[in-house]
C-alpha cells in the first residue's frame, strides 16, 4: 500500500515541476501578422502592445504592409511596406551595436481622437485627414540580449507618403506622429517633425520613430458639370435680381414720397446698390463670353463697374446695421442734420474712392478662374474683374476689398440681428408676463401667440437679408460643394429677397 501511494506522490511532484517549468518559460513570438489583432483584443494600450511585440514578432513570409531590415554603421536603411510608403534611415542615426528597423502600414481608425483641450500640452495638435487613411508605424530594437526598444534618433529619418495630386486634389499636409495619453485616446501632432511637397509626395523628416500620418485638407474639386450648373443658377438668379431690385426701387420710392422716413430711404439706396451689382455682374459675364480672346477697355471699365458696384452694396449693408444701432442702443439724441446726405456721402463716395484708386492703379482686367477635374484636367473661365495677373503680384488689394471688408461687414452686422432677437425675445416675455392669469380665452392667445412667432420669425429672415449676412455663407465655400451651391443659391436671389422685404414694408404702410 505503501508504495502505491510513494509512486502517486511521485506522479504529482513531477507533474507540479512541469506545470512550474512551463510558467518560467518564455512565451512563444507572435508572427507578425498577427500582432496588430492580438494588441487590439488587449485590455492594454494597443499601441504599447504593438510596439513590444512587433520588435519580436515572428516572420516566415513576406507580409503586404511590413518590412524589416538591420541597420548598422556601415548600412542604411530603405524600407518600402507599401508602394506608397517609403522609410529611409541613414547609418549615424543609431548609436551602438546593430539595429532592427520594422515598418509597418496600420489604418487610421485604430487610433481614437480625444477631445481638443486648450493647453500646452497640446501646442502642437493638429487636425485633418490621414492621407489615404494610413498610419506608417516605424519601430527599432538593438540586436543585443535585453533588446532595448530605440524612440530617439541621432539623425532624422526620412518618411516618404506618396499621392496622386490629380485624384485626391492636395493642396497642402502636415507631417504628424502619434501622442497617446492615459485613456487610450490621443492626437496628432507636429512636433519634431518637418515637412516638405514634391509633385507626388510627402517628405517628412522626424527627430524620433514612432506611428506615423500626412494630414491633408483636401481642395474641394468643382467639376466642368458642377461649374455649368453653378453657372446656370447665377445667370438665372442674377437676372431675377436686376428685375426685382428695379420693381423693389420703384416700390420704396413710392413709399418714401407717402412717408419720407429714414429708413425707406436707406432701403432705396441699398436697392440701387444692389441692382448695379446684380447688372454690372451679368455685363462683365456676358461681354467676356462674346469677346473671348479679346483684352478691351470696355473689360476694365467693367471690372471697374462690378468692383465699385461690390463695395457700395457691402457698405450699404454696413449702414443699414449702423442704422439698427441707432435705434437699439443709442435710442436718445439721435436727430442727425441732413442725415441720409451724409450716408450717401459714405455709402456712394467710399466706394468710388477705392474704385477709383484701383482703376489709377491699373487693378482691373480679366480674371482666371481655374477649374479643376479628375478625369479631364484643368479647364478655365473668365470674367471682367480684379485681373489674375495683379492678384499674383499684389493679392492685397484684392484680400482688403473682397475678403477682409465682407467680414468685418458681416460680423457687425450678425451683432446687430442678435441685438433685434433679444429685444425681440425681451417685448415677448414682457407679453406672457402680462398675459398670465388673464380671463381670455386660451385657443385666442395661443393662436394670436403663433401669428407674432411668425412674424419674428419673418422679420429676423427679412433682416438678414437686408443686413447681407447670406455673404457670410462664403466661409462653407471652403467646407463643401453643398456650400458653393447654397451661397451661390442665396446671393444670387438677393434682389428676390429685398423684393419680399419691400412688398412686407408696402402691405404695412
Amino acid at each position: 500500500m505503501w508504495i502505491t501511494l510513494f509512486l502517486f506522490k511521485i506522479i504529482c511532484f513531477s507533474m507540479s515541476q512541469a506545470v512550474g517549468g512551463n510558467s518560467f518559460t518564455t512565451q512563444k513570438p507572435l508572427r507578425c501578422g498577427d500582432v496588430l489583432l492580438h494588441c487590439t483584443q488587449s485590455s492594454l494600450s494597443w499601441t504599447r502592445c504593438y510596439e513590444e511585440n512587433i520588435a519580436k514578432c515572428e516572420l516566415k513570409t513576406r507580409i503586404f504592409g511590413f518590412s524589416r531590415q538591420t541597420v548598422n554603421s556601415s548600412l542604411e536603411g530603405d524600407l518600402n511596406p507599401t508602394s506608397h510608403h517609403r522609410v529611409y534611415i541613414t547609418s549615424s542615426s543609431f548609436e551602438g551595436a546593430a539595429t532592427t528597423v520594422m515598418a509597418s502600414v496600420i489604418n487610421s481608425t485604430y487610433f481614437k481622437l480625444s477631445p481638443p483641450q486648450r493647453s500646452r500640452l497640446q501646442f502642437h495638435r493638429r487636425e485633418g485627414t490621414v492621407l489615404r487613411g494610413l498610419v506608417l508605424a516605424v519601430k527599432a530594437v538593438n540586436m543585443t540580449e535585453n533588446g532595448e526598444i530605440i524612440r530617439n534618433l541621432l539623425q532624422p529619418i526620412m518618411l516618404f507618403f506618396k499621392h496622386n495630386n490629380m485624384l485626391s486634389e492636395i493642396t497642402d499636409g502636415t507631417c504628424v506622429f502619434w501622442e497617446e495619453s492615459n485613456s487610450g485616446t490621443g492626437y496628432w501632432s507636429d512636433k519634431g517633425c518637418k515637412t516638405n511637397k514634391t509633385g507626388d509626395e510627402f517628405i517628412c523628416s522626424c527627430d524620433h520613430l514612432s506611428f506615423f500620418a500626412v494630414l491633408v485638407n483636401p481642395e474641394i474639386s468643382v467639376t466642368n458639370l458642377d461649374a455649368e450648373k453653378l453657372s446656370y443658377i447665377t445667370y438665372i438668379g442674377s437676372a431675377l435680381s436686376v428685375i426685382f431690385t428695379f420693381i423693389s426701387l420703384i416700390i420704396f420710392i413710392w413709399l418714401h414720397r407717402r412717408c419720407p422716413e429714414k429708413a425707406i430711404g436707406l432701403h432705396m439706396q441699398l436697392t440701387g446698390a444692389m441692382f448695379c451689382l446684380h447688372l454690372s455682374f451679368l455685363l462683365c459675364s456676358f461681354w467676356e463670353w462674346l469677346r473671348k480672346n479679346e483684352d478691351s477697355s470696355i473689360c476694365l471699365v467693367l471690372g471697374l463697374f462690378l468692383h465699385w458696384s461690390l463695395l457700395a452694396t457691402l457698405t450699404w449693408t454696413a449702414l443699414e446695421g449702423f442704422q439698427i444701432y441707432l435705434l437699439l442702443i443709442r435710442v436718445f439724441n439721435i436727430y442727425v442734420r441732413r442725415y441720409l446726405l451724409k450716408l450717401c456721402l459714405v455709402g456712394w463716395g467710399f466706394p468710388t474712392f477705392v474704385a477709383t484708386i484701383c482703376g489709377i492703379s491699373g487693378v482691373y482686367g480679366k480674371y482666371t478662374l481655374q477649374l479643376r477635374e479628375a478625369k479631364n484636367g484643368n479647364s478655365t473661365a473668365q470674367m471682367c474683374w480684379i485681373s489674375s495677373d495683379f492678384q499674383s503680384r499684389r493679392p492685397l488689394v484684392s484680400y482688403i476689398t473682397t475678403v477682409a471688408f465682407p467680414l468685418l461687414v458681416v460680423l457687425f452686422n450678425a451683432c446687430m440681428l442678435g441685438l433685434v432677437v433679444c429685444k425681440m425675445w425681451k417685448l415677448r416675455s414682457d407679453d406672457k408676463k402680462m398675459n398670465f392669469g388673464s380671463s381670455s380665452d386660451w385657443k385666442e392667445i395661443n393662436k394670436e401667440k403663433r401669428k407674432r412667432l411668425w412674424k419674428d420669425c419673418l422679420t429676423v429672415l427679412g433682416l438678414s437679408c437686408v443686413l447681407g449676412l447670406p455673404w457670410g455663407l462664403a466661409s462653407t465655400t471652403y467646407v463643401s460643394l453643398t456650400g458653393i451651391y447654397i451661397f451661390t443659391i442665396l446671393n444670387s436671389l438677393q434682389g428676390v429677397f429685398i423684393f419680399l422685404w419691400s412688398v412686407g414694408l408696402a402691405r404695412k404702410s
